[in-house]
């Protein structure tokens, strides 16, 4: 079986990789052949250090996420920690996901935030994931996450004439090993809302799964990541492309390991 390693992820369409400062070393990243390079926030103490985001900035590209409502982002508030981001760093700016922010940071209005926000960043990237209509409209680089309905969904934003940049996330496993693709991104397909719907509240959601449910979780890994060897991963990227997607943005789902780095 031949897999995509690190060096050839640009041969497949793939420009960009996420990566979780809890997880990986981010500064491995330099050894990627991709342009562009995204820190997600997993909360303030994952945060790289202004020198790390500098030497990675000498390489690639680089975004840091930054949550709009969490204290040290907020345009409107406390933004201590988004000052001390390096201005050669671009940003991704999201509402924050809840289980990184406190009790009183998700009560906090989510559009006048991301408007400030976007005001005072140059050429952002925008996320969407529950707030589409409020993202498009405040601009910037559109930051979906990938789905069983984004080729349709980005096809007809061109269609109505969106001619803004589009980028995808997409949790990537460079593998046709069943097992593998379950145990690394089993869980985190569980958790969309149709997929959930349609699996028992029971059953497991890794390689442990059985039957007609884990049929119907393989089959929408394949919906909501990049699953695959060669041409299945160049097939997914191909068709995304072809829609208008601009950046493809690959998060390692197995580590950087599995991509050879």
């Amino acid at each position: 079986m031949t897999v995509l390693t690190g060096e050839r992820l640009t041969n497949v369409g793939i420009d960009a990789v996420a990566l979780k400062p809890s997880e990986v070393d981010v500064e491995r990243a330099r050894d990627l052949d991709v342009q562009t390079v995204t820190i997600d926030y997993e909360g303030h103490e994952h945060v790289p250090a202004p020198a790390v985001f500098e030497r990675l900035a000498e390489h690639a590209d680089v975004r840091a996420t930054v949550p709009v409502r969490a204290d040290g982002f907020d345009p409107l508030g406390d933004e201590s920690v988004r000052a001390d981001i390096p201005e050669v760093v671009g940003e991704v700016l999201v509402a924050g996901h809840p289980a990184y922010l406190e009790r009183a940071e998700r009560k906090r209005a989510i559009a006048p935030r991301l408007g400030a926000a976007v005001a005072d960043s140059e050429a952002p990237w925008v996320g969407t994931e529950g707030i589409e209509r409020t993202a498009l409209a405040a601009g910037g680089t559109q930051y979906e996450l990938l789905s069983r309905s984004t080729v349709r969904d980005v096809r007809a934003l061109r269609e109505v004439g969106f001619d803004g940049e589009i980028a995808v996330y997409a949790p990537t496993v460079l593998t046709d090993d069943e097992d593998v693709v379950l145990d690394a991104v089993g869980e985190y397909t569980a958790r969309r809302g149709p997929v959930r719907a349609a699996l028992p509240e029971d059953c497991p959601r890794d390689s442990d799964i059985e039957g007609d449910a884990r049929e119907t979780l393989l089959e929408a890994c394949c919906d909501y990541a990049l699953v695959g060897v060669n041409d299945s991963v160049s097939h997914q990227v191909d068709l995304l492309q072809e829609a208008g997607v601009d950046h493809i943005v690959a998060y390692p789902a197995r580590g950087l390991d599995a991509l050879g780095v």
